[in-house]
């Protein structure tokens, strides 16, 4: 689900260093600039990974096990990624329509389509070679991937492991560590954990290095952290970076690079980038008239059109339901308990693809709460036709959005991956009535500010 070069395709990757001056000449700009330096060395590191006779697991981003991974030293290859980059470089039509002649139906993820018609051709992508899989590791976050793995336990005859994280019950009824449920659930997801390492003990007929694994866990709490508190810095006014676009940029970073010291550098120097720019008042680069939240997957086949559909109306996404799942619940900040690793990673799992699955089905509660320390104008929910888990119950959620807070909605149709059912002029003929409501109700609330007893809400201040 998540990239890093997609929001600057047509721009060149700028391969110079990322030191900054006190006066931030070098600073505004690196997070974009490295992140994209960043994630072609990953896919470089992909494509040779075959070669030098490297185990690879094809894993998702929520709950990826990257740190066990990573303690074993196989790579990670992320199918939701490749997918997302097909789109944005527009051959994912050609890689769907390849598995649709193959007998996968129209109504099937675009995601898991396009993904197969990569693996019937080899593994070629716009990023380099994909190496094929030793094994795959998925949670149940989504229900697709339990199904999705099962293609590639056909095609490569690959063993296939499903760890499955109970999620929560209902709205509002999470449970947490010292609660008699959330231990018993813990027990449970290290039962498998357990049965994962010993699958890659066999795989790589290495024994698990502790050691290894608790110097991943490490880079991961910073990454986890920074994502935390990274989020948090577009309370600013205006928001230091869109999370729409540039969010996207992060995602692929903290994906492609959990659990490695080049992923906590790059956290580290990110949220310094966005510390400066939110204590100078540097926004992003367009003016920032309204302050939007974005729930759903953004449409990739046109994602530069699709984002200048709402920047040109100084429409800015300070908030994004993706960055919450699409980082596998990086976005609560946890961090593992390094005395005990295993225990830990148990409770880390569980907590973070719970999260992930709560980001999906239960995010009204989320924009709710971020309304006022966000200063939200207006939420909108895109729902792609070919991702039920997450379009499903988009609906109520805006309802319930609608009658809790005053904010405006905007609610469309298109698809993350398939250009076939993206209407561009639908699409730009619904953002520009969104926004002119917008402009209506803005002008009402100054109008109201300036009768008697009225106060108008400071922009500085947020709604």
């Amino acid at each position: 689900m998540s990239s890093a070069s997609e929001s600057t395709r047509d721009s060149p990757v700028d391969k110079g260093g990322s030191s900054f001056d006190k006066g931030g000449s070098s600073i505004v700009g690196r997070g974009k600039r490295d992140g994209n330096r960043l994630f072609q060395e990953w896919y470089q590191e992909l494509g040779t990974a075959a070669e030098r006779n490297e185990h690879s697991a094809y894993v998702f981003v929520m709950g990826s096990l990257t740190e066990i991974m990573r303690s074993f030293g196989i790579h990670t290859v992320f199918p939701e990624i490749n997918g997302l980059q097909q789109a944005v470089r527009r051959v994912s039509g050609d890689d769907i329509g390849l598995a649709e002649d193959y007998g996968f139906s129209a109504d099937v993820c675009g995601y898991l389509k396009a993904d197969v018609g990569l693996q019937l051709r080899g593994g070629e992508h716009p990023m380099g070679k994909i190496p094929p899989p030793s094994l795959s590791v998925h949670t149940n976050a989504c229900n697709t991937y339990i199904k999705w793995a099962e293609i590639w336990e056909r095609m490569y005859k690959v063993p296939i492991f499903t760890l499955d994280i109970p999620g929560t019950r209902a709205a509002g009824r999470q449970t947490w560590p010292g609660q008699v449920d959330f231990e018993n659930d813990r027990k449970y997801v290290a039962g498998q954990i357990n049965e994962v390492i010993h699958l890659c003990e066999q795989i790589t007929d290495k024994k698990l290095d502790l050691d290894k694994l608790r110097e991943a866990m490490t880079h991961t709490n910073t990454m986890s952290r920074k994502w935390k508190r990274l989020i948090e810095l577009n309370k600013s006014s205006p928001a230091v970076y869109n999370a729409m676009t540039d969010g996207t940029v992060f995602l692929g970073v903290m994906n492609g690079y959990r659990g490695r010291p080049e992923g906590a550098e790059y956290f580290t120097d990110l949220v310094e980038e966005m510390e400066y720019k939110a204590a100078n008042g540097i926004g992003t680069a367009f003016e920032e008239k309204y302050r939007l939240a974005f729930v759903g997957i953004p449409c990739y086949p046109i994602f530069r059109g699709f984002s200048e559909m709402f920047t040109e109306w100084g429409g800015s996404f300070v908030g994004s339901s993706y960055l919450w799942y699409a980082s596998g619940g990086a976005n609560l900040g946890y961090q593992y308990d390094l005395d005990h690793p295993l225990e830990s990673l148990a409770e880390g799992l569980l907590v973070t693809v719970r999260e992930s699955m709560d980001s999906m089905f239960f995010s009204d509660r989320s924009l709710i709460e971020m309304v006022e320390p966000y200063g939200i104008d207006g939420v909108v929910y895109h729902s792609v036709k070919s991702c039920r888990t997450v379009s499903t119950g988009l609906a109520d959620n805006r309802r319930a959005v609608m009658e809790a807070t005053d904010v405006a909605t905007l609610f469309m149709e298109s698809d993350h991956m398939d250009k076939r059912v993206v209407s561009e002029a639908q699409l730009k003929n619904r953002v520009d009535a969104f926004f002119e409501g917008l402009a209506v109700r803005s002008q009402r609330r100054i109008s109201n500010a300036a009768a008697p007893g009225q106060s108008l809400r400071a922009r500085g201040g947020h709604r």
